[in-house]
């Protein structure tokens, strides 16, 4: 979250800074009134307790009818501090919670636009694949190949889920083993943390209280479905301060993921946009003066997997309205789906700077002596699936209606090359 201080002295940043991404400012003004209300209460107490200081000292030296009236004065200034801190107390918990609900600001170099209609596109890698013949979206062929079934899916759990078989099933293990290793060989630590997630980490990394809607609740519990292993991986050092030389850090994570997405797979046929469904994630902590530098590393190490597997891609730079709640800069990778004739997301690597440590409490210190520092957090898809399957089914179809298997995906699936 951003810094109360920082608001308070950057009102109209923070206020242009909400225009851009295209959200009401009305949560500015009510986090700028209960401050001015705070501020006054706070400077009535110090001067309350100025003033019982003083007279506190001369008290023992009055006499006696004018130390009776004294001590009557301090008992109710004494009443009026008690009153006054309870008020603070009560406006601190609602100015809080309204922090919790101002996003990021974006970083400069983030161009100013609407949602899509503003973002740019800075790149391409690799070529379209030109067939011989129609290419058929991927819920053709994996039905056709019997390695997508949704009917069970949907017998199991609902809309919006399906089942992998066979060659299916191993070749979406192919690719995050693969994807793992890759980044293992990059310098990312493997960490394979819980699914399930506590109220305290979804607001640390900034998921509640603005996407509840969007997230699985175990209401008995009070737990929450992993929506992203962003989550549970920057949690793991929640409350914790770095000493300099630790940073940076880096993580890689294999987990599922959950997301609602109440309606929306409806739009989209097939896998492309589905409630559960698996990501490799990269997530990284790094002194404040790099992480513009590691931003662009981080998308070099998610464009790898899509170099190794030689999907057609291309690189989208969010504008002000596309970026995420908690996001300050974010590069979007898609990569090309020719049956859908679509670009998919498959990776968002972003720099959220000090907004997810300051709600996570996440600290370094350059020297033992020195005041803590937040670190800057970054978080990027290493990469997602099933978006990726998608690209990599419809890109390797042949006429005959097999698909031949990446050569990088080979040795993981025991030397298969073709799924027929």
């Amino acid at each position: 979250m951003l810094d109360a201080r920082f608001i308070r002295e950057n009102e109209a940043v923070v206020r242009q800074s909400l225009k851009d991404r295209g959200q009401d400012e009305s949560v500015l003004d009510q986090f700028v009134e209960l401050d001015g209300r705070w501020r006054t209460l706070t400077e009535e107490g110090n001067a309350l307790r100025r003033h019982r200081n003083e007279v506190s000292e001369q008290v023992p030296k009055l006499p006696k009818d004018e130390k009776q009236a004294k001590i009557a004065e301090m008992k109710a200034i004494s009443d009026r501090i008690k009153a006054i801190e309870a008020d603070v107390k009560k406006i601190e918990g609602a100015r809080d919670e309204l922090l919790l609900n101002i996003p990021n600001t974006p970083d400069p170099s983030v161009p100013v636009g609407a949602l899509d209609e503003g973002d740019l596109f800075l790149r391409t890698w690799g070529a379209k694949r030109e067939f011989d013949f129609k290419p058929l979206p991927h819920w053709e062929i994996g039905e056709r190949l019997d390695i997508l079934d949704f009917d069970r899916g949907v017998k199991v759990t609902g809309t919006g889920f399906y089942v992998l078989k066979g060659d299916g099933a191993r070749l979406e293990r192919a690719l995050i083993n693969f994807m793992l290793d890759l980044h293992h060989d990059q310098g990312y630590r493997e960490v394979f943390p819980p699914a399930v997630i506590n109220r305290k980490s979804c607001v640390g990394t900034g998921q509640l209280p603005k996407m509840q809607d969007d997230m699985y609740w175990i209401e008995r519990d009070d737990l929450w479905l992993n929506p992203t292993a962003e989550v549970p991986v920057t949690n793991l050092y929640a409350d914790e301060i770095f000493e300099k030389k630790q940073l940076p850090v880096y993580h890689t994570a294999y987990l599922p993921s959950f997301r609602r997405e109440a309606g929306k797979h409806i739009e989209t046929k097939g896998i492309a946009r589905v409630h559960q469904f698996n990501k490799v994630e990269l997530v990284k902590f790094v002194l404040p003066e790099t992480s513009q530098q590691e931003l662009e590393t981080l998308l070099a190490d998610a464009e790898a997997v899509t170099q190794a597997l030689r999907l057609p891609y291309r690189i989208r730079l969010l504008c002000t309205g596309s970026i995420g709640f908690h996001s300050s800069k974010t590069y979007d990778i898609e990569a090309f789906a020719p049956g859908m004739d679509q670009w998919l997301e498959v990776s968002s690597c972003s720099d959220f700077k000090e907004f997810q440590a300051r709600r996570a409490m996440i600290k370094f210190r350059r020297e033992p002596h020195l005041k803590s520092e937040f670190v800057h957090t970054l978080n990027g898809s290493g990469i997602a699936l099933p978006r990726t399957m998608v690209s990599v089914l419809e890109n390797y179809q042949n006429k005959d209606g097999t698909v031949t298997v990446p050569e990088v995906l080979r040795p993981y699936m025991k030397g298969t090359e073709v799924i027929g």
